[in-house]
């Protein structure tokens, strides 16, 4: 009874944790948009050398990230929304970790990928949203009438920002397509370290120490690693010897062994790693010994030798 019990059970919570498993899973906001200029006089050009709305989309996470097959809508006005497919096949649809693309609203997507098939308004307010494959909205902005003038463009404070503000292509604001929308001039942690530590004498004395430390603690775990193989040799050695007084063993030395019998073992293991010992040639070549000279008494240096071709 108990073990039907605890199969039941089992059963349950497998099922709840499959089901759990099963359940709508958030839409990835990894893609967002991230800067749009409606009206463009005097902007950057497309690859067509015209001068057109473009929307920027970022993609905020550290992977790739595929466009393909998302989607594109924008409105004008209640009811007119128009809807953009991102088309398959083309890899630049591929957005890189933290790197931004962009596309241009000139109503000609036969002009390629990135051209698409509506314009934005710039008398108007336009609501522009970003759907993934599967239609589920991963963001959306509303820009209103009138916000924005000749080559204004609304954009995210700085990359992925929760907060808009409008660019105006002032010093402090400037318009940024395809690109940073804050430029990070100076580095905090540097001038930080400069007000602190000007001279570079904290560091100095803090990495010298670090050193040091490193050096003494090395020490430490090589005295004790000897002291343990110490004991551990001669532990052996008195058991080969049969003695089992300790001082008679420390009197005798067991386990220990010259300075010198350590210097020539790391002089030939160095040898050894380094490849400077001697290699010795093992080919035999054996030739046989021509005389120029005929002894009376040898019958075969008399007989005339075949010449050679």
């Amino acid at each position: 009874m108990n073990k039907n019990k605890f199969g039941i059970y089992t059963v349950l919570l497998l099922a709840i944790a499959f089901c759990t498993s099963c359940k709508e899973k958030a839409p990835n906001e990894k893609l967002l948009l991230n800067e749009v200029l409606i009206e463009n006089q005097s902007n950057l050009q497309d690859d067509y050398g015209m001068h057109n709305a473009w929307i920027e989309i970022f993609n905020k996470s550290f992977a790739s990230s595929d466009l393909a097959g998302h989607l594109i809508k924008v409105s004008n006005q209640p009811g007119d929304t128009v809807t953009y497919f991102i088309p398959k096949g083309d890899i630049l649809t591929s957005v890189k970790p933290r790197q931004h693309t962009l596309f241009w609203a000139d109503g000609e997507p036969k002009r390629g990928t990135f051209h698409t098939n509506f314009k934005l308004n710039p008398s108007t307010a336009n609501w522009i949203g970003l759907y993934d494959a599967g239609g589920k909205l991963l963001d959306q902005i509303a820009i209103p009438a009138g916000l924005l003038t000749v080559d204004q463009s609304y954009a995210r404070v700085s990359d992925a920002a929760s907060e808009w503000q409008v660019k105006d292509g002032s010093e402090e604001r400037y318009v940024t397509p395809s690109t940073n929308n804050m430029t990070i001039d100076n580095n905090a942690k540097m001038e930080n370290f400069l007000v602190s530590d000007g001279s570079g004498v904290g560091m100095a004395i803090s990495a010298m120490c670090v050193v040091f430390a490193g050096l003494i603690l090395l020490f430490i775990i090589f005295k004790i690693i000897g002291k343990i193989s110490v004991r551990l040799s001669r532990r052996n050695a008195m058991k080969v010897k049969g003695i089992t007084d300790l001082k008679e063993a420390k009197d005798k030395k067991l386990g220990e062994a010259p300075s010198e019998v350590f210097a020539a073992i790391a002089l030939a293991m160095h040898e050894m790693q380094s490849d400077v010992h001697d290699v010795e040639d093992t080919v035999l070549t054996i030739n046989r010994v021509k005389r120029a000279y005929s002894p009376w008494s040898s019958k075969i240096y008399t007989l005339r030798e075949t010449p050679k071709k």
